[in-house]
């Protein structure tokens, strides 16, 4: 397990994308929750009017986030085109609340237990992460008066901490 010089090659890091399960695993997720918001009384109003495919453009998503293949960046059928600034158009002026993003995030992961998402420490750590950033940004890009999002790259979330502010002589 090392890449010492004649020593064998180090295992390869799978992505997030490919430590979940893949595009099969991220839409049975992404389905089987979407299925549950209709009846839930804190996400119902936020999701009324759901297109009936959404679960899987947001599988396309958090398949592209956490390392998969650029499906939702690559939909030029979409209105807008896919992309990061895609998704935070869907948020723009909906003023979500913090109780319905907190809500959104535990209902997601009682759901991933129930699909069998892997639950090891390394990749639920990253995973809620992703989680607990994607939804608090949701939130801010809800409020009024936010302007359109200019077009900007893909976040890919990773395995590792995103770190911290720097702060000399802390």
């Amino acid at each position: 397990m090392s890449d010492a010089p004649g020593g064998p090659p180090a295992p390869a890091v799978p992505t997030l994308y490919e430590w979940a399960g893949g595009l099969d695993m991220l839409t049975r997720l992404m389905t089987r929750f979407y299925t549950i918001v209709p009846d839930d009384p804190i996400l119902a109003p936020v999701f009324a009017g759901m297109p009936p495919d959404h679960a899987t453009h947001v599988a396309y998503f958090l398949s592209e986030v956490l390392g998969g293949p650029g499906r939702y960046s690559a939909d030029v059928a979409a209105h807008p085109p896919g992309g990061h600034a895609r998704m935070i158009s869907h948020h723009l002026g909906r003023g979500l609340t913090e109780q319905q993003r907190s809500h959104w995030v535990q209902l997601l992961l009682s759901v991933a237990d129930d699909v069998g998402l892997p639950d090891d420490p390394e990749f639920r750590s990253a995973f809620v992460a992703y989680l607990e950033w994607g939804s608090r940004l949701a939130v801010i890009n809800s409020r009024p008066g936010v302007p359109d999002p200019q077009p900007a790259p893909m976040p890919r979330w990773d395995w590792g901490v995103p770190g911290g502010p720097y702060r000399p002589n802390a």
